[in-house]
């Protein structure tokens, strides 16, 4: 399992927020700049962000995007599922997954499964306000 830049992107950009907003909307293009990252390709993941109310936007000559919620209401497994969509380790651990000829006589399923719910735990029991 490898988390894409679309990932990572997303918790660059929502950690920005909470430490630049001050109750305050932030450009895009101010997150852009301090965290090195495309703004036009931020744009898009913002846009996923924004549909998933995770944070909202603020038209104007002021306008930028603020967080909905407060930062220790984020959790990383949050924002992971929804840029990156399950984040089990391997394809017969999907919810989506057939079954697999091989499921009654696997040997390995115990360890993917292991590593699938210490994958879990991590992201899940951590926060923006973790990594402030």
């Amino acid at each position: 399992m490898k988390v894409s830049t679309r990932g990572r992107y997303a918790i660059r950009f929502m950690l920005d927020l909470a430490v630049h907003s001050d109750g305050k909307p932030v450009r895009i293009k101010e997150v852009a700049a301090r965290q090195e990252i495309s703004d036009k390709y931020l744009e898009q993941v913002v846009a996923a962000l924004n549909k998933a109310g995770y944070v909202r936007s603020v038209r104007g000559p002021q306008g930028g995007y603020l967080l909905t919620k407060k930062p220790e209401e984020y959790t990383m497994g949050m924002i992971l599922r929804l840029t990156e969509g399950e984040m089990a380790p391997v394809a017969c651990l999907e919810k989506s997954a057939e079954k697999c000829d091989r499921a009654d006589d696997c040997k390995t399923v115990v360890f993917w499964k292991k590593l699938e719910g210490a994958i879990n735990d991590v992201i899940d029991n951590t926060t923006l306000a973790d990594l402030l």
